[in-house]
């Protein structure tokens, strides 16, 4: 009988190590299959996220390169004033591209009633480009726009009466008039001079300064 047990438990025991054997064998090749699949997917959003910056990378870096670039229709004024004085400011340019102008400037940001011109151009000094549309522009035409001005610092954005083209983006002695949001070169003329060159006083506020009474800002 001794042996006869003693036979049943090598028989057991080596079922049984069969049995576990195969279960590890069982368990390596799900977690094979696990893990991979969470490293395919690892993998797969790795090269999206690649795919995504490199195509940004080259985004930015052409509109670096347009920046560089002379924007056609880009009027140029010479020899501006740039006095700080009180009170009304005839200005040769409508909108105004500089000149002598108030002593507090406008703060940057989305306006929809019309800025002063005095504080406004004091903002251009500091560095800001100033969008400005026909106060019957259409609403999706008003949309597009302030989805480009964005969150963009050194912006200002509002309606402007009396506004002889549809859209006019002013800088310090600067001024590009288009009859569409639409036109690329509104966005090129944003990045090439809010802060750019023709900055009188670079890295001065704009903020801080004059929210007129009454307007919205955001």
């Amino acid at each position: 009988m001794s042996k006869k047990r003693s036979q049943e438990n090598q028989d057991r025991q080596a079922r049984l190590a069969a049995i576990q054997t195969q279960q590890r064998a069982g368990e390596r090749k799900r977690n094979a299959l696990i893990f991979g699949g969470i490293g395919a997917v690892i993998l797969a959003v790795i090269i999206a996220v690649t795919i995504v910056i490199v195509q940004q990378v080259r985004v930015n870096n052409d509109r670096e390169a347009e920046a560089t670039q002379d924007i056609e229709g880009v009027q140029t004024f010479d020899d501006v004033a740039f006095e700080h004085v009180d009170g009304s400011v005839e200005y040769e340019q409508s909108p105004p591209v500089g000149g002598d102008h108030n002593a507090i400037w406008t703060n940057c940001g989305i306006y929809t009633e019309e800025l002063p011109n005095e504080n406004s151009v004091h903002s251009l000094e500091h560095g800001a480009v100033w969008i400005t549309y026909q106060p019957d522009l259409d609403q999706a035409e008003i949309d597009a726009l302030t989805e480009l001005v964005g969150s963009r610092s050194y912006t200002l954005l509002s309606p402007y009466p009396g506004l002889d083209t549809p859209i006019a983006a002013s800088a310090w002695g600067l001024q590009l008039k288009v009859d569409s949001a639409d036109d690329p070169r509104l966005r090129t003329f944003l990045d090439k001079y809010i802060q750019g060159e023709q900055t009188r006083e670079p890295g001065a506020a704009c903020t801080g300064g004059l929210t007129p009474d009454g307007l919205a800002s955001s």
